[in-house]
């Protein structure tokens, strides 16, 4: 049967990765992305992929999605809350509310936004799986990133009680906790750290690398396929779990 998959933040990135991995494993792939341009290069990059200009934090662009999707789709098999952002990198004292709010809003807004218009689809199917991205920062304390580790944090809660809720209906919910992701968005993570800590960003990427069992970062391509088994009959007995792809995180900085 081929798989209908819906994934926010799909326009670059570890979205982007996903959709690459379920579209060449035969899917019909769908993603969000708050960045047309973004959005209109994904499109050329991965031929066949569905893809709408939305904020996954905004309740109305996203019900708009889901009122496009149904009436594409007549199945709704996979869904991957993937929106995400970075947030401030600071202090406490020197995070502000804004900042604060709009962190939460993106990652923790978006993950629950997607869940509550895909369950009722999903509860008519009686089945149906979803992937919320979280992140080692949800398993661990992260000095100078409050918001992002407190929305983290909140997307493994959300998931836990979303197994519960969903499982009776043949739901499976899961997290993906990835670590240090190869790429753009981390060399922007760790600039900003590395001048937070008044640190050179090599002896920070050092040490991000020396954090890690495996003493390496992991790539895009690790979580999409980790993404790719979760949504998989081999896991249909895999549920509620806070999945790492991190090669073993010890302590998550310096």
């Amino acid at each position: 049967m081929t798989q209908h998959v819906f994934i926010t933040a799909g326009g670059s990135g570890l979205g982007l990765a996903m959709a690459k991995a379920f579209l060449d494993n035969g899917a019909k792939v769908a993603v969000t992305d708050a960045d047309p341009a973004m959005l209109e290069r994904a499109r050329a990059d991965a031929p066949g992929l569905v893809g709408f200009t939305a904020d996954a934090s905004n309740e109305d662009e996203m019900a708009d999605v889901f009122s496009q999707l149904r009436s594409r789709w007549t199945d709704l098999d996979v869904v991957m809350a993937n929106a995400g952002t970075a947030g401030p990198t600071a202090a406490i004292e020197d995070v502000t509310l804004t900042e604060w709010k709009s962190c939460l809003a993106v990652n923790l807004d978006g993950s629950f936004l997607t869940a509550r218009l895909a369950a009722p689809w999903m509860k008519d199917q009686q089945r149906g799986v979803m992937t919320l991205t979280s992140s080692t920062a949800g398993l661990f304390g992260y000095p100078f990133r409050s918001p992002y580790a407190a929305a983290k944090w909140g997307i493994i809660g959300l998931m836990k009680t979303l197994a519960m809720e969903l499982g009776p209906f043949g739901i499976r919910v899961n997290a993906i906790c990835p670590g240090a992701v190869e790429g753009d968005r981390m060399d922007r993570v760790i600039a900003k750290e590395a001048e937070a800590r008044g640190i050179s960003e090599a002896d920070l990427r050092q040490g991000y690398g020396d954090c890690v069992s495996l003493r390496r970062f992991v790539t895009a391509e690790d979580i999409a396929n980790t993404a790719l088994f979760l949504a998989s009959p081999m896991a249909k007995n895999v549920s509620g779990m806070a999945m790492t792809v991190d090669g073993h995180t010890e302590k998550v900085t310096l």
